[in-house]
């Protein structure tokens, strides 16, 4: 993969974030763009072959835009400087959860995995009496040696444990959470590394329990309808 290429393009957008000079530049955009679809699709089939729900699709459709929306935030730049891609059973909807890649420079890439939205009640509901309910699964899932040795848990959270589940369960610490997600970082030079599919494909493998149970939690999750 050509690492070099990619993250020297969003460094460059980063300190030249306007639509004149993405306009500018849109060739080496669409170089960028296109290596970073080549990665989604090897990952999307390597996933594939140790997950079946994996939905095998155009990798530009598990691909996120780099334009942002500004309308409710005080940052009016016009672009995220970073490729990102979700690959699960549904493609690149946040639900089911599946596996994220986030491609950003200066040490700020990761492999995640999880219910990294926390705008979904029921969601949200859903998970926590999930572990609520099979808190000793949860548990040897997040006690794993390979998930220990990779992973913390991540996510946003109340103060105290909500109204109708126990504040003494041995999962309360997670059951205040409104979200559940995983981070991997990845550091710029290991973009460039032969080994890189191999490796984050293994990266991703070990959040597949986790990812499961989320998954089993949310099995009667409906998106809402946009209005």
């Amino acid at each position: 993969m050509n690492q070099n290429l990619i993250l020297q393009f969003l460094y460059d957008l980063e300190q030249n974030n306007c639509r004149e000079w993405f306009h500018d530049h849109k060739q080496q955009y669409q170089a960028a763009n296109g290596i970073i679809e080549e990665l989604v699709e090897t990952l999307m089939l390597e996933l594939k072959k140790s997950d079946p729900t994996v939905l095998l699709t155009e990798p530009g459709k598990l691909t996120f835009k780099l334009v942002r929306d500004t309308r409710f935030s005080n940052d009016k730049s016009p672009y995220l400087p970073a490729f990102r891609a979700h690959i699960s059973a549904k493609g690149k909807l946040p639900i089911p959860v599946g596996y994220y890649l986030m491609l950003r420079p200066g040490g700020r890439s990761f492999l995640g995995g999880g219910l990294f939205a926390d705008m979904f009640r029921d969601a949200t509901a859903m998970v926590r009496a999930a572990i609520a309910d099979r808190g000793e699964e949860w548990q040897e899932i997040l006690s794993a040696t390979s998930f220990t040795e990779r992973f913390i848990v991540k996510g946003n959270a109340l103060k105290k444990v909500p109204y109708g589940f126990d504040p003494n369960h041995p999962q309360a610490e997670y059951l205040k959470n409104k979200s559940w997600y995983l981070e991997y970082p990845i550091a710029d030079e290991e973009l460039s590394d032969p080994q890189f599919v191999q490796k984050a494909v293994g990266v991703y493998q070990a959040m597949q329990p986790f990812n499961n149970f989320l998954n089993q939690a949310l099995e009667q999750f409906q998106m809402p309808a946009r209005s």
